[in-house]
């Protein structure tokens, strides 16, 4: 698997959105393609985890921003998230696929991409190209649009129902 350099232990992977301006200088630099991707990853799920997979093997680093406690409760409602972002940023640091992980708290990932400047843009298929924020500018910069298929039958959504059911 390629690799961007990234610390392997998963605490080390997760950083400040200030820290990427040098990570990203220094990746572009060494000539490594910079991919990334965001989303809630509430409860980690298969669908999540070849996702994932998928999105790293578009370039050489993948970066994921997790959405904050504060607005996956605006997307997905008050009961959400189950676990807690800092919580959710160690699982993902967690998986093999991942380089770096971040939190961003406004309702989009925009002034993230715009501050990362990604080779690669990947959302998953169920985004219509309309729809994916920061398109525009990545591909403005010459960078990529990858709309990745989803694992059938795979939601955090439905591992909630699934569970709720068990009681």
């Amino acid at each position: 698997m390629r690799t961007c350099g990234a610390d392997t232990l998963s605490g080390r992977k997760i950083k400040k959105i200030a820290a990427f301006k040098n990570i990203c200088a220094g990746l572009r630099r060494a000539g490594k393609k910079i991919v990334f991707t965001n989303g809630c990853f509430d409860i980690l799920h298969y669908g999540h985890v070849m996702y994932l997979e998928k999105a790293k093997a578009k370039g050489d680093c993948l970066i994921v921003a997790l959405n904050s406690d504060a607005s996956v409760k605006k997307i997905k409602g008050k009961n959400r998230p189950i676990n807690s972002e800092a919580d959710r940023a160690k699982v993902i640091a967690g998986l093999e696929s991942v380089d770096y992980v971040m939190i961003f708290n406004e309702s989009t990932p925009l002034a993230t991409i715009k501050t990362l400047k990604p080779d690669v843009l990947v959302k998953g298929s169920d985004w219509k190209d309309k729809e994916i924020v920061g398109a525009d500018f990545v591909k403005g910069r010459g960078g990529r649009i990858v709309r990745i298929p989803l694992a059938n039958g795979r939601s955090t959504s439905g591992l909630i129902n699934k569970i709720a059911k068990i009681r």
